[in-house]
Protein backbone atom coordinates (compact mmCIF):
# COMPACT_ATOMS: atom_id res chain seq x y z
CA UNK A 1 0.00 0.00 0.00
CA UNK A 2 1.25 3.47 -0.81
CA UNK A 3 1.56 5.85 2.10
CA UNK A 4 0.15 8.85 0.27
CA UNK A 5 -3.61 9.34 -0.04
CA UNK A 6 -5.16 8.59 -3.44
CA UNK A 7 -6.95 11.93 -3.77
CA UNK A 8 -5.77 15.53 -3.77
CA UNK A 9 -8.96 17.42 -2.90
CA UNK A 10 -8.32 18.20 0.77
CA UNK A 11 -7.83 21.71 2.09
CA UNK A 12 -6.40 22.71 5.45
CA UNK A 13 -5.89 25.58 7.83
CA UNK A 14 -3.80 25.77 10.97
CA UNK A 15 -6.26 27.16 13.52
CA UNK A 16 -3.65 27.92 16.15
CA UNK A 17 0.12 27.48 16.05
CA UNK A 18 1.41 25.76 19.16
CA UNK A 19 4.56 26.26 21.17
CA UNK A 20 6.70 24.86 23.94
CA UNK A 21 8.55 27.42 26.04
CA UNK A 22 12.12 26.75 27.07
CA UNK A 23 11.91 29.36 29.84
CA UNK A 24 8.72 28.17 31.50
CA UNK A 25 5.98 25.59 31.68
CA UNK A 26 3.84 26.98 28.86
CA UNK A 27 2.77 24.55 26.13
CA UNK A 28 0.13 24.75 23.42
CA UNK A 29 -0.77 22.36 20.62
CA UNK A 30 -0.83 23.19 16.95
CA UNK A 31 -4.51 22.59 16.17
CA UNK A 32 -5.52 22.15 12.54
CA UNK A 33 -8.63 21.92 10.42
CA UNK A 34 -8.71 19.63 7.37
CA UNK A 35 -11.67 19.45 5.01
CA UNK A 36 -12.43 17.03 2.20
CA UNK A 37 -15.92 16.87 0.70
CA UNK A 38 -18.38 16.54 3.56
CA UNK A 39 -15.64 15.69 6.08
CA UNK A 40 -14.64 18.42 8.50
CA UNK A 41 -11.69 17.20 10.59
CA UNK A 42 -9.89 18.67 13.59
CA UNK A 43 -6.39 17.38 14.31
CA UNK A 44 -5.05 17.35 17.88
CA UNK A 45 -7.42 19.70 19.75
CA UNK A 46 -5.02 20.00 22.65
CA UNK A 47 -3.96 22.58 25.20
CA UNK A 48 -4.36 26.21 24.13
CA UNK A 49 -4.48 29.53 26.00
CA UNK A 50 -8.26 29.61 25.51
CA UNK A 51 -10.84 27.72 23.47
CA UNK A 52 -11.37 30.82 21.34
CA UNK A 53 -7.97 30.02 19.79
CA UNK A 54 -9.69 27.01 18.18
CA UNK A 55 -13.29 28.16 17.86
CA UNK A 56 -12.55 31.69 16.61
CA UNK A 57 -10.74 30.62 13.41
CA UNK A 58 -13.38 27.93 12.83
CA UNK A 59 -16.13 30.55 13.08
CA UNK A 60 -14.27 32.66 10.51
CA UNK A 61 -14.63 29.67 8.19
CA UNK A 62 -18.37 29.48 8.90
CA UNK A 63 -18.03 26.35 11.06
CA UNK A 64 -19.03 25.58 14.62
CA UNK A 65 -18.20 22.65 16.90
CA UNK A 66 -21.25 20.65 15.74
CA UNK A 67 -20.10 20.88 12.11
CA UNK A 68 -16.96 18.88 12.84
CA UNK A 69 -17.41 15.29 11.65
CA UNK A 70 -14.09 13.81 12.79
CA UNK A 71 -11.29 14.42 15.27
CA UNK A 72 -7.88 12.81 14.81
CA UNK A 73 -5.71 12.33 17.89
CA UNK A 74 -2.09 11.75 16.92
CA UNK A 75 -1.42 10.25 20.37
CA UNK A 76 -2.84 10.31 23.88
CA UNK A 77 -0.82 12.99 25.65
CA UNK A 78 -3.00 15.67 27.30
CA UNK A 79 -1.26 18.56 25.54
CA UNK A 80 -2.62 17.17 22.25
CA UNK A 81 -6.06 16.00 23.43
CA UNK A 82 -7.27 18.43 26.13
CA UNK A 83 -10.11 20.00 24.10
CA UNK A 84 -11.50 16.98 22.26
CA UNK A 85 -14.76 17.35 24.19
CA UNK A 86 -15.60 20.58 22.32
CA UNK A 87 -16.52 18.41 19.33
CA UNK A 88 -19.19 16.22 20.91
CA UNK A 89 -20.79 15.05 17.65
CA UNK A 90 -17.56 14.00 15.93
CA UNK A 91 -16.08 10.56 15.37
CA UNK A 92 -12.76 10.40 17.23
CA UNK A 93 -9.90 8.49 15.63
CA UNK A 94 -6.77 7.19 17.32
CA UNK A 95 -4.26 4.42 16.64
CA UNK A 96 -6.63 1.55 17.38
CA UNK A 97 -10.28 2.60 17.14
CA UNK A 98 -13.04 5.00 16.18
CA UNK A 99 -15.16 6.39 19.02
CA UNK A 100 -18.60 7.86 18.37
CA UNK A 101 -21.24 8.54 21.04
CA UNK A 102 -21.40 5.22 22.94
CA UNK A 103 -19.80 3.14 20.17
CA UNK A 104 -16.18 1.93 20.20
CA UNK A 105 -15.16 0.34 16.88
CA UNK A 106 -11.79 -1.37 16.87
CA UNK A 107 -9.68 -0.87 13.74
CA UNK A 108 -5.99 -0.39 13.07
CA UNK A 109 -5.21 3.16 11.98
CA UNK A 110 -2.66 1.97 9.42
CA UNK A 111 -4.06 2.80 5.98
CA UNK A 112 -7.49 3.84 7.28
CA UNK A 113 -9.09 6.35 4.91
CA UNK A 114 -11.39 9.03 6.28
CA UNK A 115 -11.94 10.20 2.68
CA UNK A 116 -10.12 9.59 -0.61
CA UNK A 117 -7.70 12.44 0.19
CA UNK A 118 -7.31 11.66 3.93
CA UNK A 119 -5.34 8.64 5.14
CA UNK A 120 -4.02 7.62 8.55
CA UNK A 121 -0.70 5.84 8.98
CA UNK A 122 1.09 4.55 12.06
CA UNK A 123 4.18 6.58 12.94
CA UNK A 124 5.38 5.49 16.39
CA UNK A 125 8.28 7.35 17.91
CA UNK A 126 7.25 10.07 20.33
CA UNK A 127 4.98 7.43 21.84
CA UNK A 128 4.16 3.90 20.81
CA UNK A 129 0.67 4.82 19.55
CA UNK A 130 1.53 7.80 17.31
CA UNK A 131 -0.37 8.21 14.05
CA UNK A 132 -0.11 10.74 11.22
CA UNK A 133 -2.90 12.12 9.05
CA UNK A 134 -1.80 12.48 5.42
CA UNK A 135 -3.92 14.94 3.46
CA UNK A 136 -3.69 15.12 -0.32
CA UNK A 137 -4.10 18.75 -1.42
CA UNK A 138 -3.66 20.52 -4.74
CA UNK A 139 -0.29 21.72 -3.43
CA UNK A 140 0.95 18.28 -2.35
CA UNK A 141 0.66 15.97 0.64
CA UNK A 142 0.43 17.60 4.08
CA UNK A 143 1.39 15.42 7.06
CA UNK A 144 -0.17 16.22 10.45
CA UNK A 145 2.35 14.39 12.62
CA UNK A 146 1.58 15.30 16.23
CA UNK A 147 4.81 15.18 18.21
CA UNK A 148 6.83 13.11 15.76
CA UNK A 149 8.37 16.57 15.37
CA UNK A 150 7.51 19.10 18.08
CA UNK A 151 8.64 22.08 16.00
CA UNK A 152 10.50 22.70 12.73
CA UNK A 153 13.79 22.24 14.61
CA UNK A 154 12.87 18.90 16.19
CA UNK A 155 14.07 18.28 18.75
CA UNK A 156 16.30 15.80 16.96
CA UNK A 157 16.57 13.71 20.13
CA UNK A 158 13.04 13.66 21.52
CA UNK A 159 13.55 13.38 25.31
CA UNK A 160 10.38 11.31 25.82
CA UNK A 161 10.77 8.95 22.82
CA UNK A 162 10.85 5.31 23.98
CA UNK A 163 13.03 4.25 21.01
CA UNK A 164 15.00 6.73 18.89
CA UNK A 165 15.50 4.24 16.04
CA UNK A 166 11.73 3.83 15.73
CA UNK A 167 11.32 7.62 15.86
CA UNK A 168 13.82 8.08 13.01
CA UNK A 169 12.18 5.36 10.89
CA UNK A 170 8.76 7.02 11.27
CA UNK A 171 10.22 10.41 10.41
CA UNK A 172 11.80 8.95 7.29
CA UNK A 173 8.47 7.36 6.33
CA UNK A 174 6.70 10.73 6.60
CA UNK A 175 9.43 12.54 4.65
CA UNK A 176 9.07 10.01 1.83
CA UNK A 177 5.29 10.59 1.61
CA UNK A 178 4.80 14.30 2.36
CA UNK A 179 5.58 17.73 1.00
CA UNK A 180 4.66 19.71 4.13
CA UNK A 181 4.82 18.75 7.81
CA UNK A 182 2.56 20.22 10.49
CA UNK A 183 4.23 19.45 13.84
CA UNK A 184 2.65 19.19 17.28
CA UNK A 185 3.84 22.50 18.74
CA UNK A 186 4.98 24.81 15.97
CA UNK A 187 4.43 26.11 12.44
CA UNK A 188 4.37 24.01 9.29
CA UNK A 189 7.67 23.34 7.52
CA UNK A 190 8.82 21.67 4.29
CA UNK A 191 9.25 17.90 4.23
CA UNK A 192 12.71 18.06 2.73
CA UNK A 193 16.34 17.53 3.69
CA UNK A 194 16.20 20.45 6.15
CA UNK A 195 13.83 18.48 8.43
CA UNK A 196 15.66 17.18 11.50
CA UNK A 197 16.05 13.42 11.74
Amino acid sequence: MTNAPLGATARFRILTTGYTLSTGPGVAATVSYVGDGDRHVIVDPGMVAGRDRILGPLAEMGLGPDDITDVVLSHHHPDNTMNVGIFGHARVHDHKAIYENDQWTDRDAEGHELAPSLRLIRTPGHSREDITLLAGTDEGVVAFVGDLWWRPNGPVDDPVAPDHDVLRASRERVLAAADVIVPGHGPAFPADDTAPL
